[in-house]
Parts: structure tokens; C-alpha cells; sequence
């Protein structure tokens, strides 16, 4: 076994704290200096105020100090913002509106005022960062290296030099370093990094197994499928990357008009020091007091913070419970969704079929149209020919390459085989020609009998018929009912025959069939879905579901079994394949949207209520502070509850 000696190994333990001291030093004063800042502002505060009547210089100091620690790092923000993009944001009201009430004396009001708004701060960070822990917390699961088994020899390396093929050894306990199928041994695997389900997974020799899932007690053998990047947890990762930074349109647009706003508060500021001592015979101290009041209970905290935390804890309660949304606004759009596309193959079913019947013709036996469908489909990804290819190889039948091999996307494929050109397809890929009242009969029994149905043919005819059956998922009728009892409606959508597609259906509950579609026929089935009802969420997991996914509202991936072409096509992917998680999505997209709706009226009555009793009464600036920091944390912590939201299934 070639190993690391150990003076090689205390040598890294040595060098990786090192190199990385200054940035765990930058990581936790980026996650706990706001915390710690607000806090040390409260404690000069109080310290300041205990003093104030006894020893006033010092305490002047104290509240200095308390601005300085509480204010830090909102004026950092607030000047970036300024110089940067030439633009006032709302952590620039509020420094502006404490350090003009420490201007004319009132040094306790404006230490609250940084105090509370530093705390809101607080909790709004915190929020971002519960969100991106508990989404990349997979990052932190990344194997770095490998054992990789060769010629009886274990070697350590870098994950990065795995190549398709390769054989790993994994031993109880470590993670699984990349994608593939166990050769030898059996264990449990937890993959909740991977579907968000805790309870182990059984794998013994042919299962398939996920880079970053854990193993349990046996070892494993296994060989590579997906090395590297192209694995399913890199690919999460880079979904995790997409979710943090996109936004939903009414958050920009909430920023968008924070800017203009902050503009507008800011003029009838100075307004309202200017013009009332002129023409309301106010004095100077009371038209800026006034003015600082204004300042801060018009300025927008609450309803910019309405919208990101509750979006942040929803995506975030979302990717433990295996949904992962690449953003707040697929979550927004899937709250208002009215129709729910289901692929079939794969989707609504295992995407496993089995070979059932084979019917040969022109003299050939069974055996022998097998061997050369299956000869055929060898080079073909599609799940039917990669079953024909599973039946002959379970039959110890030699396989052929075949020459000239073409596919014909929807259809099925065309090859030159012994000097003829032979195709494998649906029934309608046939020329028709060739359809005998004896082929057409046996098509028809095994259509009705809730089957597909492949026919291979030459320049002669019909060679034979092969039958496959697909076994529809086990929650695939609970999931539809859950949608149904939402009122939203479900189609399927699907390039097989109907009658198949309609046996499916019948079985899943499904009212609205589309069947023996091509790709593009997905498309304006999908456009047709949108013009009639309006939102459409589409289900898919294989390639040629990636044009329908885009042109969805919301398009939904298949997370464990999908394409690569569907996992980046899609807004939404199903992280263990679970569908009757959809209707999970839908209600936790409601419930944000309805608690977002909250937050907005909430902020808006609260900023309405206090503006008006600035001119109407008058309002002290404690209250001022309080009432308007306090609608800020309130509507923080109503969006942190989506953190705790249940779901049904």
C-alpha cells in the first residue's frame, strides 16, 4: 500500500493552519464582528448613560465610542455605496440621522438609534448566514482524496486525478470521493448530503453511489462513473453558488427604489430644517429635531429587510428538506403556479423499463433480433436501448458494433448493419409501407396493455417487435393527488405512444395527456399550458426535456437521475427524485409569499403611522428609534420562521 510516511503528514498538519490562519481570522470576524459590535455598543450606551448626569464629558466619550462600534460596519457599507455607486442607501439615513441628533444634544437618542439599528443588522446577517450555512454546509463534505485500488495496490490521491473507470476503495466510516457503481462489498451510505434523507441507504454490488455521501460500517469497491467536477455533488455545489447570488424582482426592485427613496428623505430633511423656522416660526432646534425624526422613521429598514431574510430562510428550510431552488425568484413564481408538467419516463416513473416481449419476423428467431437490436442500441444513451442492451447481455449474447449510427432525436436511431440500413424506433418511424394488419395487431394488444413498443426493420420490412414496461413510481399518484388538493392541475407530457402514455396516466390520476411528442412538441405544449391557465411548472430529468424546462415558468430537475442538460436548464431540482416533494415547494413558495406580503404592510402601516404623528402630535426620537428599528426586527424575525416550516409529505 502507498501511503504518505508520517513525517510527510505532520509536515501538512504543520503547513494547512498556516496558510490558512489569516482567512479563518477574516471568516469569523466577517461572521461574528457585527454581533460583537452591536454588543459593545449597547454596553458603552448603557455605561454612558449610568454617567451622563455625573460626569457628562465622560460619558460623551462613551457614547462616541458606542457610535464607533455600533455604526462600523453599516457606515462602511453606506460610504462603499456612496463612492462606489454614487448612490445613498439606508445605512447612510441612519448614521446621518444619529450623528445630527448627537448634534443638538441628544447623544442617548442617537446611541439608541445605532444600537437597535446595529441589532437589526445582526439579525438580517444572520439570517444570510444561516441560509448559506445550511445550504453550502455540502461544501465543507467535499472529499479532497481518494484511494484508488490498482493492481492490487492502494494508492492516495487528489480526487482531481480520478479518471472514468478508475477503481476506490472507500472504508467505513470515510466519503465516498466520486460518482459510481459498487463492484465488491456491501454497507450502508448516508446520503443526506446528497437527498437531504438521514436514514442509511443499503448499496451492495450494482447499486449506484454519490461523491460526499457517507459510508457505514462495510467497505466498498467502486468504480468511477462521474469523476471530478462532472459529479453530482460538484454540480450541486455550483446550483448552491447560483442560489445565493440571484435575486427576485421585487427584491431588486425593493433596492432600486431604497435608493430613490433615501434621495427624497433626505431632501425633505433639509427641507424641514430650512423652511418651518421661516414660515411656522419654529426654531432652528426644533425644525432639526423634527427633521432627525423624520429622518428616521420615513427611512425604508423594515420593508427592504421584508423581502431577502424570509426568501433566505425559505430557500435555506428548502435544501435541507432535499428542494433546491437556484433563487428567490423561481420560489416567488412557483407560489403562483397553476398547472404541474410531468414528464413521464423518468419522472413519473422509475425511467428503468424492462424488456417483456419479443416477436420476431423475415425468419429471424428471438434471439437473434435481439442480438442485433441490442447491437444497434449499443452506442444509444436512451433509457429504452440501454434496457434492450441489459436483456442481451443477461441473455450472454456477444454485441456488434454497427457503422453509420445516427440518432434520430424523438424517433429513435438509423445504422448500417451487414451492407443494410436498419432503424429502431417508435411505430410511426416506420414506413408505412411495411405495416402488415399482423404487425399493426400485436402493436395495438401491447399498447393497450400499458406498454411501449420498439419495432426494428430493414429494407425488407418489419424485423421484430420489443416491448418494454416501465414501472410507475411508487409515490406518483400520492404526489398528484397532493397537487390536485392545492388546485393545481397536471399534465403529462411525453414523446411516447398514447396508449402507453394514457395507461400511465389512468395509473398516476392525471387528466391532461400529451403523448407521442418530440421535443419541440414539448415546447408548444408548454406555451399552450402557460396561454390557458398561466404559471406551468415542468418536471423533467433527460435531455430532451431541457427545451420544455427553459420554457416554463419554473422548470423542475430531477436531481439524482437527471441530465446534465436538465440540471442546468432547471430553476428548481429535486435533490433524492421525490416528486411528491413538488407539492412541498408549492406551499413553502405560498407561505413565503404570504409572509413577505405581511412584511410589507406591516412596514408600510408602521413608517405611515409614525410620519403622521411626527406632524401631527409630535413624537420623541426614542420613540421615533424604537418604533422604527423595532418594525425592522419584527420583520426579520417573521421571516426567519420560514426556517421552521413543516411539510406534509
Amino acid at each position: 500500500m502507498t501511503t504518505m510516511n508520517t513525517a510527510e503528514q505532520d509536515l501538512k498538519r504543520e503547513e494547512i493552519p498556516q496558510s490558512k490562519k489569516l482567512t479563518q481570522q477574516e471568516n469569523w470576524f466577517s461572521r461574528y464582528g457585527e454581533g460583537l459590535g452591536a454588543l459593545a455598543s449597547g454596553i458603552f450606551m448603557a455605561a454612558a448613560w449610568s454617567i451622563e448626569d455625573v460626569y457628562y464629558p465622560l460619558a460623551v466619550t462613551l457614547y462616541l465610542i458606542a457610535f464607533v462600534t455600533g455604526g462600523f460596519v453599516k457606515a462602511k457599507e453606506g460610504i462603499h455605496t456612496l463612492v462606489a455607486e454614487r448612490d445613498l442607501d439606508v445605512n447612510l439615513l441612519m448614521i446621518f440621522a444619529a450623528i445630527g441628533a448627537a448634534s443638538i444634544g441628544y447623544w442617548t437618542e442617537g446611541a439608541i438609534l445605532i444600537f437597535i439599528f446595529s441589532v437589526s443588522g445582526v439579525l438580517e446577517s444572520y439570517t444570510m448566514d444561516r441560509s448559506s450555512r445550511d445550504i453550502s454546509s455540502l461544501m465543507g463534505m467535499k472529499p479532497e482524496t481518494a484511494v484508488l485500488y490498482k493492481d492490487g495496490v492502494e494508492t492516495v490521491v487528489p480526487i482531481e486525478q480520478l479518471a472514468k473507470g478508475d477503481t476506490v476503495v472507500v472504508k467505513p466510516g470515510e466519503r465516498i470521493p466520486a460518482d459510481g457503481i459498487v463492484t465488491e462489498g456491501s454497507s450502508a451510505v448516508n446520503q443526506a448530503s446528497i437527498t437531504g434523507e438521514s436514514i442509511p441507504v443499503d448499496k451492495e454490488a450494482g447499486d449506484d453511489v454519490f461523491a460526499g455521501t457517507l459510508n457505514g460500517q462495510g467497505a466498498l469497491f467502486i468504480e468511477v462513473s462521474r469523476p471530478g467536477e462532472s459529479t453530482l455533488f460538484a454540480k450541486i455545489i455550483r446550483l448552491v453558488q447560483e442560489a445565493q447570488s440571484e435575486k427576485p424582482a421585487s427584491q431588486m426592485f425593493m433596492e432600486k427604489f431604497e435608493r430613490i427613496y433615501a434621495r427624497l428623505i433626505i431632501l425633505i430633511s433639509l427641507l424641514l430644517i430650512m423652511v418651518p423656522p421661516f414660515l411656522l416660526q419654529w426654531t432652528w432646534e426644533q425644525a432639526f429635531y423634527k427633521a432627525m425624526v423624520f429622518l428616521v422613521v420615513a427611512s425604508p429598514c423594515a420593508l427592504v429587510a421584508s423581502i431577502m431574510p424570509a426568501m433566505l430562510s425559505a430557500i435555506s428550510n428548502g435544501a435541507r428538506k432535499g428542494l433546491l431552488f437556484k433563487g428567490g425568484a423561481h420560489l416567488d413564481n412557483l407560489s403562483r403556479t397553476k398547472v404541474v408538467a410531468f414528464d413521464k419516463t423518468g419522472t413519473l416513473t422509475t425511467g428503468r423499463p424492462v424488456v417483456t416481449d419479443l416477436i420476431a419476423y423475415q425468419g429471424y428467431g428471438e434471439t437473434e433480433m435481439l442480438r442485433i437490436a441490442a447491437s444497434m442500441e449499443s452506442l444509444s444513451e436512451h433509457p429504452l436501448a440501454k434496457s434492450i442492451v441489459a436483456k442481451a447481455q443477461e441473455s450472454g449474447l456477444t454485441l456488434e458494433r454497427p457503422s453509420e449510427f445516427t440518432t434520430r432525436t424523438g424517433w429513435g436511431i438509423e445504422a448500417q448493419w451487414e451492407g443494410d440500413t436498419w432503424k429502431i424506433g417508435k411505430p410511426a418511424f416506420m414506413d408505412r409501407s411495411h405495416a402488415t394488419e399482423e404487425l399493426l395487431k400485436s402493436i395495438d394488444r401491447l399498447e393497450q396493455e400499458g406498454k411501449t413498443v420498439t419495432i426494428m426493420h430493414n429494407s425488407l420490412g418489419a424485423v421484430g417487435i420489443i416491448a418494454l414496461q416501465d414501472s410507475i413510481r411508487p409515490n406518483a399518484k400520492r404526489a398528484v393527488d397532493m397537487l390536485k388538493q392545492q388546485g393545481v392541475k397536471v399534465a403529462m407530457l411525453t414523446g411516447d405512444q398514447k396508449q402507453t402514455a394514457q395507461a400511465i396516466a389512468r395509473e398516476a390520476g392525471i387528466d391532461i395527456v400529451f403523448a407521442e411528442l418530440l421535443p419541440e412538441d414539448k415546447v408548444n405544449k408548454v406555451k399552450e399550458l402557460r396561454r390557458t391557465f398561466g404559471n406551468v411548472a415542468m418536471v423533467g430529468d433527460g435531455v430532451n426535456d431541457a427545451p420544455a424546462l427553459a420554457t416554463a415558468t419554473v422548470g423542475i430537475a430531477m436531481g439524482a437521475d437527471g441530465s446534465d442538460a436538465a440540471l442546468e436548464t432547471a430553476n428548481l431540482v429535486l435533490l433524492n427524485d421525490d416528486i411528491g416533494k413538488i407539492a412541498d415547494a408549492i406551499a413553502l413558495g405560498k407561505r413565503t409569499a404570504a409572509i413577505i406580503k405581511q412584511n410589507i404592510v406591516f412596514a408600510l402601516s408602521v413608517i405611515l403611522i409614525l410620519i403622521a404623528s411626527n406632524f401631527s402630535t409630535g413624537i420623541a426620537l426614542p420613540l421615533g428609534v424604537i418604533g422604527h428599528e423595532g418594525s425592522t426586527i419584527l420583520v426579520i424575525l417573521n421571516g426567519l420562521r420560514l426556517l421552521r416550516h413543516s411539510y406534509k409529505s
